[in-house]
């Protein structure tokens, strides 16, 4: 039981991973190519905008999703080893 309840935990806390890094991705990187294509800005970009941050800062945003997207694919690729040797 409580090894199941482990795997849960590991899977859950992986998938808020995928989520919130794909979220950053398409924030981040996305508005960079709005604004650079058409000269408007959406989501992200738009607060940072409103909060006279610098254009650069919606990159950040887009490698920080890329990061945690690359901690979900460790993660999902240890916990399948894991599995294999069990």
């Amino acid at each position: 039981m409580a090894k199941q309840l482990k795997r849960s935990k590991s899977s859950s806390g992986e998938g808020l991973l995928w989520l919130f890094g794909t979220i950053l991705v398409v924030q981040g990187f996305g508005s960079a190519i709005t604004e650079a294509g058409w000269n408007t800005s959406f989501g992200v970009a738009g607060l940072l905008r409103a909060a006279h941050m610098p254009e650069w800062t919606t990159l950040l945003i887009g490698f920080a999703g890329v990061v945690l997207l690359g901690m979900a694919a460790r993660a999902h690729h240890a916990r399948r080893r894991a599995n294999h040797r069990a």
